[in-house]
């Protein structure tokens, strides 16, 4: 069973937290400038990014290079390709529906609602489903199966994700799909390809960090966290609400499955 440095990962928790924390709070300066609070979107991968710096900067001298390279590459080559498919998506469009409504609610200062829940939300949901990054950093363990089966997992996932969001961005670039659900590729086996890679990413590196019970125990509650996040959270929960009164949609509802990919169910019916 391999050593983790829980004394050094201690004050590694401290510093991601001011990155994690730096990250959201230049976002929000940015986002009360503009008028404009979707940018914690893009926000969220660069955090995840700036975390696993952090922590590969931190971590050196206490954790297998090769385990922290790994964890560290991965984490920042998801965080940043997030970030800039958002980036690109909402290039032109005004406020997320989502966040006009919440501060709508706002008891008090929209503006201070918006820090308290959003940005400082956000910050500390980042640091809390990054920790198998943090803790993977720190384990003396070299690589083993495990951690190859994690990276395979990893890659799965970033590929469902990646290939999901292309596929959706040409079917809505293209005028004849107007007002159609796209129900195609990735997106004929499951409503949310991009949802259920992003899964799958956390997984991998839960593994990653699993090099003994000890640590696979401690932070076994970041990828159950964004796995619930995005299906009964912010993301497949409230996109299917916004979805619901769109012509087609329930019948691609009941033949899709609604996370995990699965054949669908019956004859694929286009939409007219």
């Amino acid at each position: 069973m391999s050593a983790t440095d829980w004394s050094a990962l201690g004050v590694n928790l401290a510093a991601t937290a001011g990155a994690a924390l730096t990250v959201l709070l230049a976002t929000f300066a940015v986002g009360v400038r503009r008028g404009l609070h979707r940018i914690v979107d893009i926000a969220w991968g660069i955090a995840f990014a700036a975390v696993a710096v952090v922590t590969w900067l931190l971590s050196a001298g206490h954790g297998d290079d090769g385990r922290r390279l790994l964890v560290a590459a991965a984490t920042v080559v998801w965080g940043l390709r997030l970030a800039a498919h958002i980036a690109h998506r909402s290039r032109g469009h005004g406020e997320d529906p989502r966040y006009t409504a919440l501060l709508d609610k706002a008891p008090g200062s929209r503006t201070l609602y918006a820090l308290r829940v959003v940005y400082l939300g956000q910050g500390a949901l980042v640091w809390l489903i990054s920790l198998p990054v943090q803790a993977a950093s720190y384990s003396s363990a070299p690589l083993d199966a495990l951690a190859y089966g994690g990276l395979a997992v990893w890659a799965t996932g970033l590929a469902f994700e990646a290939v999901g969001d292309r596929q959706l961005a040409r079917f809505k670039a293209d005028p004849a799909n107007r007002g159609r659900i796209m129900d195609r590729g990735l997106w004929a086996w499951t409503r949310h390809p991009n949802y259920f890679g992003d899964s799958l990413v956390w997984w991998g590196l839960y593994l990653l960090a699993c090099t003994g019970w000890q640590p696979a125990l401690a932070v076994l509650l970041s990828p159950v966290l964004m796995t619930l996040l995005l299906t009964v959270g912010s993301g497949k929960r409230l996109l299917e609400k916004h979805m619901a009164d769109r012509p087609g949609y329930a019948a691609y509802a009941a033949r899709t499955s609604g996370f995990f990919p699965l054949p669908p169910r019956g004859r694929a019916r286009r939409d007219p």
